[in-house]
Formats: C-alpha cells, sequence, structure tokens
C-alpha cells in the first residue's frame, strides 16, 4: 500500500501559499508555495489535488521528490527554500512551482517564508525512506 501524504494548505497570498504537512495522520512540518495562479507554470502552485510522488534524481538539488500527474506541468519537486512570493509583485522566491518545507513558518527579509528547511527536507526523505507516495493537496478556507 502506497503511504499517503496530506498538505493542508493555507489561504494563498502574493508572499506564496504556506501550509501544513501530515504524514500518517500526524503533523510533520509545515510548506510554502507559490501564489495560486491558476496552474501556470513557473508563476503558481499546483492545483488542489491527488499526486504520485516518486524519489527522483535531479541535476541541481540531488535526490528529492518528484510530483507527477501535475496536468500541464513538469518537474515539481519537494525540496528546501524559504520564499515563494510572486516574482512580478517584487517578492522573493526560490520556487519555480515546487513544494518547499520547513520546521517552522515565519518572516524573512519581511517576507512570509518557512524556516529551517534543510533539516525539515531531510527529516521528510529519511521518514519516506525513498518510497513512492500519494500526495493529497487540500486548499483550506478560500483563495
Amino acid at each position: 500500500m502506497v503511504p499517503l501524504v496530506v498538505l493542508l494548505r493555507d489561504p494563498s497570498t502574493d508572499q506564496g501559499t504556506t501550509g501544513t504537512l501530515y504524514v500518517g495522520g500526524q503533523q510533520f512540518c509545515y510548506s510554502i508555495e507559490l501564489p495560486n495562479r491558476d496552474n501556470q507554470p513557473n508563476i503558481s502552485c499546483i492545483p488542489a489535488g491527488r499526486y504520485r510522488c516518486v524519489w527522483h534524481r535531479s541535476p541541481r538539488y540531488g535526490w528529492v521528490y518528484l510530483v507527477k500527474g501535475v496536468e500541464g506541468r513538469s518537474w515539481i519537486l519537494i525540496h528546501p527554500g524559504n520564499w515563494a512570493g510572486d516574482r512580478r509583485k517584487g517578492f522573493i522566491t526560490n520556487s519555480n512551482g515546487c513544494i518547499l518545507l520547513g520546521r517552522r513558518k515565519g518572516r524573512l527579509k519581511g517576507q512570509r517564508a518557512v524556516l529551517a528547511s534543510k533539516p525539515a527536507v531531510r527529516a521528510f526523505f529519511r521518514r519516506m525512506n525513498k518510497q513512492d507516495f500519494d500526495l493529497l493537496v487540500v486548499n483550506h478556507g478560500t483563495d
């Protein structure tokens, strides 16, 4: 049986879309993604839905999880980073549509961010043990 990971998102803003990641029904860490821009490549988070995630070697980030089956999108990864704001509105971003993880939500340089990202990603990868999983993305509240 493929494990299920749930990402419960907060309402999206120009500074990004934060959320809480649950593994085995327990809160595990936090996330940040780009604002909701109707699934436009490189400027939007992915739509709510269920996706298969597979262990994958990225030329840029090394071993990460690749989110598969996102309509009209490719190379959506789960990797370290702090910011996921709308570049077009002057915000900082470490994402082109990927999901960034952190141990805490907070602010860096006056902008919404996730903090302690590398330790959170390492812990998540250890917890998932390189096995495929299903990611259920749920929008909480309204955008």
